[in-house]
């Protein structure tokens, strides 16, 4: 029995980038969570101190495992492969390199913001250059439905 997917109602050429966003916004509450609780571990350090970017680090570790398997079945419908997983860290690698080069302009232009608010921006922005640059190394999948 197959399962339709609520992307498949889209364009094709949205199907995947739909799905992206379904993973990569469960995974940035994730990642915020981790952060949140990496910062209260290391006793809330205080906003640009060097803890502050290992309690990020900390909760960009932790989501990117989850992501990496979802991103396969439920994004593009692959299956893990050295490949793509060889993409999947260079496109984190390049997704963690804008985060962290964004963190502080935003810890400075939103200083008055909440600490789970300014780690959403930063995400976010990374989060959608990810995805163009994880395109390069998984497959489009040809069946847009569930198998089961």
């Amino acid at each position: 029995m197959k399962m339709k997917l609520p992307s498949s109602y889209l364009p094709k050429t949205l199907q995947s980038a739909a799905r992206f966003t379904v993973i990569g916004t469960t995974g940035m509450f994730v990642q915020t969570w981790c952060f949140l609780a990496a910062l209260w571990a290391l006793g809330q350090p205080e906003k640009g101190a060097a803890l502050y970017y290992v309690a990020f680090g900390i909760g960009y570790i932790l989501e990117m495992i989850p992501n990496y398997l979802f991103t396969n079945w439920y994004t593009f419908g692959t299956k893990p492969s050295i490949k793509n997983a060889g993409g999947f860290l260079v496109a984190r690698a390049i997704n963690l390199a804008i985060q962290l080069g964004l963190l502080p302009l935003m810890l400075l232009w939103l200083s008055s913001w909440r600490d789970d608010f300014i780690s959403y921006v930063v995400i976010f922005i990374g989060g959608c250059i990810n995805y163009l640059v994880c395109l390069l190394f998984f497959k489009t999948p040809k069946d847009e439905n569930i198998q089961s």
